[in-house]
């Protein structure tokens, strides 16, 4: 796209028509202004620190329903307006955190099946989490609960995500 703009640049300079050289030249200015943002935005997204991880259980810090992490976010993903209306930007660290997809416990609610949730409003629990936890797709995303209770991604998940196996080997009582 830049490069054809130059060509068209070339030729209105070769052609004297100056306002729409100055014209090109404006519009090459702001298509890599944004090239260069673009890619410095990639840069940080590639490199963000999730402080939660795929299969980790956590709860809701506003709501209190429990949930486990199926998907993430660098930042807020959804519409403006889906953002104006749960009042994102009034959040402490507002759109520009991680955000994660929660499969909520139907137990706890089972009109909520997965929740958008800001890392901000998560928290992880204190020790390992053994606890009743159901949902529906549970099967479909995860291997098991491993020994700290969170869950095992299965491969699809973690190369969707990009993120490693993690898994707390069951703890030997009888040892």
């Amino acid at each position: 796209m830049i490069r054809l703009r130059w060509a068209n640049l070339q030729k209105a300079v070769e052609a004297e028509n100056y306002a729409l050289a100055a014209e090109l030249r404006d519009e090459i200015n702001k298509l890599e202004a944004e090239s260069l943002a673009a890619s410095a935005n990639a840069l940080v997204y590639e490199n963000i620190q999730y402080a939660f991880r795929l299969g980790q259980k956590g709860r809701h810090k506003v709501f209190v329903y429990s949930g486990v992490i199926c998907g993430m976010d660098p930042v807020c993903c959804i519409s403006s307006s889906l953002r104006e209306s749960a009042c994102i930007d009034k959040l402490t660290r507002g759109s520009n955190q991680p955000f994660y997809q929660v499969l909520v416990d139907v137990h706890v609610d089972p009109d909520l099946l997965v929740a958008y949730v800001p890392e901000e409003n998560l928290l992880a629990p204190d020790g390992p989490n053994k606890g009743r936890f159901d949902h529906p797709y549970l099967s479909f995303l995860f291997y098991g609960m491993d020994g700290a209770g969170d869950y095992i991604p299965i491969k699809q998940l973690r190369e969707k995500y990009n993120r490693p196996r993690h898994e707390v080997p069951p703890i030997d009582e009888d040892a």
